[in-house]
């Protein structure tokens, strides 16, 4: 039978499934359901993941946790890495460990593995965007922290996560909107479907009011899509009434009629005001189109 895939990320799978890695000692006094090597460690003594990207934990479903913990012990040991003088610091397992709190355990059953600080970090989010509910903003910074602080590719950066490159490209695209909006995100005032949607807005003061309207409106997706469109299209039919054809010059009209010929097509030349402008060649089918094209290779 195949194996089943794992959850995980690479990080984080590879160093459970590494024995390598493992400093733990037996300890079958332990009150943990699941088989294995384990070790009791003291609450006083292990210290949060300074990596941890989840920066909020429900209250309500903590309590759940404490009470089922109370009721029938850790059924999965938190995972930690040793720190020297009898210190440990979180790997994985923080909702774990916050219940045990709650519940005031003085110990509790733990892996105890070794990582660097880098491993740390990749671990501590791959596992974290794997099995948990983080927000999408809390999802963006991660990815934009294993970019920056592990100097990890897009690419890269998916293969860990389980995330193809556009995933992880409109993740991170989340970080340019304005705090407001990144904040109505944050807390689930907006769904991810609107902040792309907002993102296609560039002006900040007109992105900031349509995510006004979003809220005051109650848009679902669909029309908040539909009200950056039906914008988009506005702009663009604007720049175009603003930036009027001028007449071509002599010297230009002779120029067009060169390219015409040359071409076999009733080229159109336009320009602004400012001295720019456009050329435009029509073709009729598939070998005009060819011809036109090997004679620009020329």
């Amino acid at each position: 039978m195949a194996n089943k895939k794992s959850g995980l990320g690479r990080g984080l799978g590879a160093l459970l499934e590494n024995s390598d890695t493992d400093i733990t000692s037996d300890s079958p006094d332990l009150p943990v359901a699941n088989a294995g090597s384990v070790s009791a460690i003291k609450v006083e003594d292990v210290e949060a993941n300074p990596f941890q990207p989840r920066t909020e934990f429900e209250k309500e479903a903590l309590v759940d946790l404490a009470n089922s913990i109370k009721e029938h012990g850790i059924i999965q040991p938190i995972t930690v890495r040793k720190l020297g003088y009898g210190k440990y610091q979180l790997i994985s397992g923080e909702r774990r460990f916050r219940a045990s709190q709650i519940i005031g355990l003085t110990q509790v059953p733990a892996y105890i593995r070794i990582a660097n600080d880098q491993a740390m970090l990749e671990m501590a989010i791959v596992e974290n965007i794997q099995r948990q509910d983080l927000n999408p903003m809390e999802v963006a910074i991660s990815f934009q922290r294993l970019l920056d602080e592990c100097e990890l590719t897009q690419e890269e950066l998916g293969e860990k996560v389980s995330k193809n490159r556009s995933t992880v490209t409109n993740f991170l695209r989340l970080l340019k909107l304005p705090d407001v909006i990144q904040l109505a995100l944050s807390s689930k005032t907006i769904s991810m479907g609107h902040a792309r949607a907002l993102l296609g807005v560039e002006d900040e003061k007109t992105l900031i009011k349509f995510y006004r309207k979003v809220l005051d409106g109650s848009l679902s997706v669909r029309k908040t899509e539909e009200l950056v469109k039906n914008h988009k299209e506005g702009a663009s039919s604007a720049t175009s009434k603003s930036s009027p054809r001028y007449a071509l010059s002599y010297e230009e009209q002779k120029m067009r009629d060169v390219i015409s010929k040359s071409f076999a097509s009733k080229v159109a030349i336009s320009k602004t005001n400012k001295g720019n402008g456009k050329i435009s060649i029509p073709f009729s089918d598939h070998a005009h189109l060819r011809k036109i094209l090997d004679l620009l290779n020329d």
